[in-house]
């Protein structure tokens, strides 16, 4: 990060999924830059380790506890940021669910777990967000935090890939309306980076022998190597700031250049 940026002095950033991997380096970007930042997730202990961590740096930070795929915990999030920090100027979408599984074999409950977190959650978020934003007399920025898996073809990742074409049309389609309000909704495109997400049935897969030969040795990511958190977070606070003012329902790759090869 460049020395002394502070694009996001005197605002609130409300990250989901924040605790962990992009969401927890994406509260620390947006913290470092000068934001109070509200990380929200289901599980209170490593919620609450970042919390302390943001804190012992000396940064603004709190942890709410809350699904985001529960229509009125999200609500309750962002009353709770209101009440820590006294407005909403950013939301970065970040949530996720991901268990490997062929169609034929996944369950109705496994498929509709992904999508309750990675789409219903960003609709209940982006909903309740935009209305303190609005509330607030309009601006704000919202970040979905995508994959490049979603315009492409996996196996065992239907649903993960689908939920995700689902969240990229609703950056198009919330941008368009909420624009109107001065809330400007952007998002990022993932692709390898080094998270917890990347441990499938206990093995990390950009440690592989297929991954090295694949995608490191043959150049499929042009840049040979996974990316890390702090890139993907560098990524997503410029999407949120003023730096990117002329930016409207774009869905940028951070892959390393992998949705370029073929």
């Amino acid at each position: 990060m460049e020395r002394g940026l502070r694009r996001f002095e005197g605002k609130t950033a409300v990250v989901t999924g924040g605790a962990t991997g992009v969401g927890f380096a994406t509260a620390r970007r947006l913290a470092e830059e000068g934001a109070s930042v509200v990380i929200a997730g289901r599980r209170s202990d490593v919620g609450r380790e970042a919390e302390e961590t943001l804190k012992k740096a000396g940064l603004a930070a709190v942890f709410v506890q809350a699904d985001v795929a529960d229509e009125a915990q999200v609500r309750f999030l962002m009353d709770e940021a209101v009440r820590a920090f006294g407005r909403i100027d950013v939301l970065v979408n970040n949530a996720a669910a991901f268990t490997p599984g062929r169609f034929m074999e996944t369950s109705w409950q496994d498929w509709r777990k992904v999508f309750d977190v990675i789409l219903n959650g960003a609709y209940f978020c982006t909903k309740e967000a935009a209305r303190r934003m609005i509330e607030q007399g309009g601006g704000g920025r919202i970040v979905n935090v995508s994959s490049i898996n979603s315009t492409r073809a996996l196996e065992e990742s239907s649903h993960y890939n689908a939920a995700k074409g689902a969240l990229d049309q609703l950056t198009r389609n919330t941008s368009l309306e909420l624009i109107d309000h001065g809330i400007r909704v952007n998002s990022v495109a993932l692709g390898f980076i080094d998270t917890p997400m990347s441990i499938v049935d206990g093995v990390k897969e950009h440690e592989t022998d297929w991954f090295r030969d694949i995608y490191v040795a043959r150049k499929k990511i042009p840049l040979q190597r996974t990316g890390q958190p702090e890139e993907a977070a560098g990524a997503i606070a410029f999407l949120a700031s003023e730096d990117a003012s002329y930016m409207c329902g774009a869905v940028v790759a951070v892959d390393g250049g992998l949705s370029i090869t073929f």
